[in-house]
């Protein structure tokens, strides 16, 4: 089990932290109290034990829960092989990797003792997602990063007549937020487009489907038509809440006939075909989508809204 060995901080940079009972972290700040916490990508630092214990193989010695000025230090977890947005999770505390290792400016006292540091190379940093309290003892839960991937569905994108637009709209769109690991260009066809939707989701290796395109009223436009034939439940309220954003901007969104819906734990969410909309509609979605695919793994415990 992975766990908080010590929550440290210290009052001033370049100097040692020290371990508190408990922390209190802040959503756009990090730790409280913390010299290191502010509104930017390094808000807590974090060190595994095993990392130190390197340290200490070489002769180091007092190495103390925040020597390497970590806020906090773990144990039972290779932080530094977790991929940028992973997600932590510790107690009602949520954080997301930001970045691995730095580079050491100025050396350390513990860089003169031994001619390196195991902080610039092994330590990560996270921002702050939900706040709430940790101390040591806490468990560290891993939550994997979102995969997803962007199917544009166009007659003549897919015969070369058309450059895709919309689909690398969408991965930039998606950029920081979800890894994208597959994209791909399909014709307007039922049977093509229900077998592209359905091996992508039951390969087990993405999260979320977008599509892009074939969701207005040519007869050409099936994806909502293939969507519903393979999903097994439906999710209205995304497409609903698209459209209702959509109308704020035109009237012609009441046209759109995207739908959305579930195979297996995989999400699928068509999005209209232009690259501003589909970006727009994504963009509605984006504030709840680590949630959802949080309930489709099973690692979401909790739906209510704290107020």
């Amino acid at each position: 089990m992975a766990k908080v060995i010590a929550v440290n901080i210290s009052e001033k940079k370049g100097t040692f932290k020290y371990p508190i009972e408990h922390a209190c972290l802040k959503i756009e700040h990090g730790i409280v109290g913390d010299a290191h916490a502010g509104n930017w990508n390094r808000q807590v630092s974090l060190l595994a034990q095993e990392s130190v214990d390197k340290m200490s193989a070489l002769g180091v010695e007092d190495l103390t829960p925040g020597k390497f000025a970590e806020n906090i230090t773990t144990q039972g977890i290779e932080l530094f092989t977790l991929p940028l947005g992973t997600r932590l999770q510790i107690g009602e505390v949520l954080l997301e990797v930001t970045q691995i290792g730095k580079e050491c400016h100025q050396h350390c006292q513990i860089f003169q003792q031994v001619g390196m540091c195991v902080m610039p190379t092994e330590g990560i940093f996270a921002k702050v997602l939900r706040e709430g309290s940790i101390q040591a003892g806490d468990e560290i839960t891993v939550l994997a990063p979102i995969r997803a991937a962007v199917v544009t569905i166009s007659d003549k994108g897919y015969r070369g007549e058309r450059e895709d637009r919309s689909g690398p709209a969408l991965v930039e769109a998606l950029h920081g937020v979800a890894s994208v690991v597959q994209t791909s260009i399909i014709p307007d066809e039922k049977d093509l487009i229900q077998s592209a939707l359905c091996q992508l989701a039951d390969g087990g290796e993405v999260d979320v489907v977008f599509t892009t395109g074939g969701t207005g009223f040519s007869p050409r436009d099936v994806t909502p038509e293939a969507t519903m034939a393979v999903v097994e439940r439906v999710v209205p309220g995304i497409p609903e809440a698209m459209r209702l954003a959509s109308m704020q901007k035109t009237d012609r969104a009441m046209l759109s006939r995207a739908a959305a819906g579930i195979r297996g734990k995989t999400l699928i969410v068509n999005l209209p075909g232009s690259p501003k909309a589909a970006v727009e509609c994504l963009e509605v979605f984006l504030p709840v989508m680590q949630h959802a695919v949080e309930i489709l793994r099973g690692d979401a415990h909790e739906c209510a809204r704290k107020d």
